[in-house]
């Protein structure tokens, strides 16, 4: 990291102010009058999938995937949300997948960014990824691994730091697609898809998270990806 990035760093980490983990069940059923039986849908992760940067629980990402998953498919879907502020990929290992104690139909991986923000290494994340694969596959049917999300556009960061976590970011998903291909689960690269993060609405209050409309146009977008695959094998 050049001196500009590091010095950048330092001043993002004396200044930002991140949203906190909102209120509100972070588990729930959308659509439940549709036809058919539910799909078991659960979101293990960083942030995002804790909700922050919206204020309630029922304004997060996983609901919102949840509510383009069950009109995708026309059925309820029975959504879980386990997610921590901060969470590395270490921490969904260690902690967060081992709170899953009910099998679910579909899982999604989703953290990065906390790995890329502490410099954690490659090796690193491999490893951990790998490990988190071993245990996901065991309490799901379907997995799928969502890259980090696009840090490299914060409008809270500087544009050097920027430029280098956007290098970072490459190096960790090109990693990620390797391993998931390896494991036979489906990747979803979210940091080089469009959606909106160059929006000035797209970030909430602390100008670091997605808001309502952020993880709304995130959820549609993993809906679009994912849709034929899933409407084939759910």
């Amino acid at each position: 990291m050049n001196i500009v990035a590091a010095a950048e760093a330092l001043w993002a980490q004396h200044t930002i102010h991140l949203d906190p983990e909102p209120q509100g069940e972070r588990h729930g059923v959308v659509n439940a009058s549709a036809d058919g039986e539910a799909l078991s849908f659960v979101a293990v992760g960083d942030s995002m999938i804790a909700g922050c940067g919206v204020e309630d629980q029922s304004e997060g990402f996983t609901p919102a995937m949840a509510s383009v998953f069950s009109d995708m498919l026309d059925r309820p879907v029975d959504w879980r949300a386990v997610g921590k502020l901060g969470a590395t990929m270490r921490r969904v290992r260690y902690r967060l997948l081992p709170q899953v104690d009910d099998h679910a139909d579909l899982m999604v991986l989703c953290a990065g960014s906390n790995d890329l923000m502490a410099r954690r290494t490659i090796a690193q994340w491999c490893d951990d990824l790998s490990a988190s694969l071993d245990l996901a596959k065991d309490r799901a049917d379907h997995v799928v691994v969502f890259s980090a999300a696009q840090l490299y556009r914060s409008p809270s960061l500087g544009k050097s730091l920027r430029h280098v976590i956007e290098g970072m970011t490459d190096e960790q998903t090109q990693a990620s697609r390797e391993i998931c291909e390896r494991y036979g689960v489906r990747f979803l690269d979210m940091t080089h898809e469009d959606v909106h993060a160059d929006r000035d609405r797209f970030y909430a209050h602390d100008r670091f998270h997605p808001s309502v409309y952020g993880y709304q146009c995130m959820a549609e977008r993993v809906g679009q990806l994912l849709g034929g695959w899933m409407t084939s094998e759910l």
